[in-house]
């Protein structure tokens, strides 16, 4: 962006956190149950039995995706909009990213929010604000389980929710399917897999994919919102933006990106595609979807700046696999971090005449284990300093350290540690 744009936009965002600590509504798409009545709103009385029935629905049920079911079933309908270009759009299904905009939106309430504040409305609530703020925390009970990957089904039994179902193909254009395994302690672990091995069980298949849930969640959320909070993508996603507009965007955009840093299920409806190729992740936005986020006509949104990629690194050994994007930094080991600063802590007070036992004794730990600990300290310098930036192979442990003998030669430990 010019420098004259960033000034500018500085000064819209000024005025909009000005009118909106008022209470005054700063245009924009109308709030579905609701119209224009001068610098604020007034109920729409039609449409507002729509929004009341979508939270009865919700406070009923307590899941959003069982709302849009019987959202559905009762056939309610988006509203429909005319757009700049005349034409008319809307008056179709609720999407469920929509509805749970619909159900988090704070104007409902009676209020304005400026990014993470709230403040009283001039306009009149059209869900009480003591139920809206009763419903809040029964969301967030729900929207925890689901960054955690859990939730409960009808008797209680937690549940896991692979939150890009349906949405992820790879290079053979198969789709990855939800699937999951249990260790030998009973911990349940999440993948999605490419669904001809599930298909063809028992049948081995080197092209297909078989990727960690959590891990491949949270690299998406994290290559989509650097995506749209990029000012270049921001201030041309939609076409003949304003700077007004150009500051709400970046306002909803800057809030996006904090919830999908920290994936959760409302964030994916962006999503439309997700392709994975060898060394390559892709996503394809929803046109629709990003429209509705940023509330203008699907009609003004840049197609061509609707799909991103990166290079990713795929590191795998056993139950463990790690994906990398491009210019990402890598999560550090810190248990073993950890482990070969103990170790270079012992070695010196080995060096001062101390024994196991007594280090041991020190550090409420057995000597048998200080004596194991300690052979991290003749570690090479380049392979502790792998270990402090992430770039470890992905099998290098603190358990496969001490199950395996290594030479004290530190051009050889290098060459025996790139193989794991």
């Amino acid at each position: 962006m010019s420098d004259d744009l960033t000034f500018d936009v500085g000064i819209i965002r000024d005025k909009i956190a000005a009118s909106k600590k008022k209470g005054l509504w700063m245009g924009g798409n109308v709030p579905l149950g609701y119209e224009p009545d001068g610098r604020t709103l007034k109920i729409k009385e039609a449409d507002a039995r729509i929004i009341r029935t979508i939270y009865d629905l919700y406070r009923r049920h307590g899941n959003v995706r069982t709302a849009k079911t019987e959202v559905d079933k009762l056939e309610l309908k988006t509203a429909v909009r005319k757009l700049s270009s005349g034409q008319l759009k809307g008056g179709t299904d609720f999407s469920f990213g929509h509805i749970y905009h619909i159900l988090t939106n704070p104007i409902y309430a009676g209020r304005i929010r400026h990014h993470a504040k709230v403040y009283p409305g001039m306009h009149p609530p059209i869900i009480a604000p003591e139920d809206w703020d009763q419903l809040q925390e029964q969301l967030q009970t729900g929207a925890v389980m689901a960054r955690s990957g859990k939730a409960q089904n009808q008797g209680g039994e937690k549940k896991h929710v692979s939150l890009l179902t349906g949405k992820v193909f790879d290079e053979t254009g198969d789709r990855l399917t939800p699937s999951h395994t249990k260790t030998a302690k009973g911990r349940r672990l999440r993948y999605y897999v490419s669904h001809r091995l599930i298909r063809n069980s028992g049948t081995k298949d080197p092209g297909g994919w078989r990727l960690p849930g959590p891990e491949l969640e949270s690299a998406v959320a994290r290559l989509v919102a650097g995506y749209l909070v990029d000012p270049e993508v921001a201030a041309n996603i939609v076409f003949d933006v304003t700077t007004e507009e150009l500051a709400v965007f970046l306002e909803q955009l800057s809030k996006l990106d904090q919830k999908m840093r920290s994936p959760c299920t409302e964030t994916f409806f962006l999503i439309k595609r997700m392709d994975i190729t060898r060394g390559r992740i892709s996503a394809t936005l929803d046109h629709e979807a990003v429209a509705e986020y940023l509330g203008v006509g699907a009609d003004r949104i840049n197609g061509d700046l609707t799909a991103v990629s990166s290079e990713f690194r795929h590191r795998k050994r056993g139950v463990e696999t790690r994906i990398i994007l491009a210019g990402a930094v890598a999560p550090r080991d810190e248990t073993l971090f950890r482990n070969i600063a103990r170790a270079n802590r012992y070695l010196a007070m080995i060096i001062s005449g101390q024994t196991f036992t007594e280090i041991g004794e020190i550090e409420g730990v057995t000597g048998r284990r200080i004596q194991q600990l300690v052979e991290l300290a003749f570690l090479a310098p380049e392979v502790i300093r792998d270990v402090f930036e992430g770039r470890q192979p992905i099998g290098l442990t603190t358990e496969w350290l001490l199950r395996h003998a290594y030479p004290a030669s530190w051009k050889d430990q290098r060459e025996i540690f790139r193989s794991i």
